[in-house]
């Protein structure tokens, strides 16, 4: 399809994206206050066992040659030799790409396509969480476009469709699953840049929380506080609109009911299914509205030091939370509401102070790391991780005003506290 507006209607409501400057007429709508908006692309099967329809979502697009994508991790267990067996017996060719790192990279992604079109695949798969799922974004978009995927990280549209992809999300964080991003680091800069296009969101996403049974204990507190990331962020940052309020919302309860029992307790399944569906509503969410300051130092020192995603979300989200509440107490309260803070008889200022310390609380309980304990951080670098947190595209999102001053304060706090 050529660049213009998209539309999405059913007998009840219409849905419409404008995706040639899309974080720019967000935010210009945002100002003005008046029309919001609101897509998911992809459709969505939930629920235990739902993985086992991977054959019959590779029949509907008639493919014979499919690239999996995950990572040596996911691989390793066997899962993905489980899911793809059936379509291996249906004569489907199958090639297995575990290259992916924990914080997906631009060679891999450039190397992934290369790999892709000399293998034939008119279809990828993403067998894992958010990195895997990033990685085949770009794949998908390489193949069909060329170029490397430094060339495409300014938000520009593609210019032709990309490869159709399945994804199975395999943690309950990221969310990917139905957004139509990928993030994937600059190898050159050390930097996390943003690919994005409503055409990158996968077509079929199976959301089986089954697959979430046997994640330890460290990913499983990490990409849960990564989900409430999400959902705190898409209702609080200025870009907000009815139906991300109502999705997040409905998200971070589900999380603050689920996820200190999961963590406890990994053969708990209905806190894995909580946790696992809460993820993908944070991501439909946040794919309509922003992240904001707490993914713009994430991705920083994700990009510098290569953290994990999800841990370096859960470090921030406190601090961040914290310096955001003045801009927006009656929200910073929801949210603090949505944690199990009273609100009787309170200011919503009082409301919001406790769920600073709440968030705070969350992250010891469930043993989230110290920023000051992460592999590689030296306060050297702070000046250089504000500026990149400065630079990320989804700063003038967020709830307060916040410019590389602010970051560089946020940095220091963090690591002292």
């Amino acid at each position: 399809m050529a660049p213009g507006t998209w539309h999405l209607a059913t007998d009840h409501w219409q849905l419409t994206y404008d995706y040639e400057n899309d974080h720019a007429h967000k935010w210009e709508q945002s100002m003005a206050g008046d029309v919001r908006q609101f897509r998911v692309a992809t459709n969505v099967h939930m629920g235990e066992g739902s993985s086992a329809g991977l054959l019959d979502a590779i029949q509907q697009f008639g493919a014979t040659r499919v690239t999996v994508v995950t990572d040596p991790g996911v691989l390793g267990t066997g899962m993905v030799e489980r899911l793809v067996a059936p379509a291996k017996a249906a004569g489907i060719a199958i090639d297995i790409d575990d290259t992916t790192k924990p914080n997906p990279r631009d060679v891999d992604s450039d190397t992934g396509a290369a790999r892709v079109q000399e293998f034939g695949s008119t279809l990828l798969v993403a067998i894992g969480g958010g990195s895997p799922i990033d990685q085949a974004k770009a794949m998908a978009c390489l193949v069909t476009n060329g170029g490397k995927a430094v060339e495409w990280g300014a938000h520009r549209p593609f210019d032709t469709d990309p490869l159709p992809l399945i994804v199975i999300p395999t943690t309950s964080g990221t969310g990917s699953e139905v957004t139509s991003v990928s993030v994937i680091t600059d190898t050159s800069r050390m930097f996390k840049m943003t690919l994005g296009d409503p055409r990158m969101a996968p077509e079929i996403a199976l959301v089986d929380p089954e697959l979430t049974w046997t994640v330890p204990k460290g990913t499983t507190a990490a990409t849960g506080m990564d989900a409430l990331t999400h959902a705190i962020e898409a209702y609080t940052c200025v870009i907000n609109n009815p139906v991300s309020d109502a999705l997040a919302l409905r998200a971070m309860r589900m999380i603050a009911g689920a996820l200190v029992q999961v963590v406890d307790d990994g053969n708990d399944r209905v806190a894995r299914r909580e946790m696992m569906y809460a993820s993908t509503i944070a991501g439909m969410a946040f794919g309509n509205a922003d992240v904001a300051a707490v993914h713009c130092i994430s991705e920083a020192i994700g990009g510098l030091y290569d953290t994990p995603h999800g841990i370096a979300n859960s470090v921030f989200l406190p601090w961040v939370f914290e310096f955001n509440r003045s801009a927006d107490p009656k929200r910073h309260a929801d949210v603090a509401e949505c944690l199990g803070v009273s609100r009787t008889g309170r200011s919503d200022d009082d409301v919001a102070a406790e769920g600073a310390q709440r968030l705070t609380d969350l992250g010891e309980r469930i043993g989230i790391p110290r920023f000051s304990g992460l592999p590689g951080v030296d306060p050297k670098d702070f000046d250089r991780l504000a500026a990149a947190s400065e630079e990320n595209g989804s700063t003038p999102d967020n709830a307060r005003p916040i410019t590389k001053a602010d970051y560089l304060a946020i940095l220091q706090t963090a690591f002292a506290g």
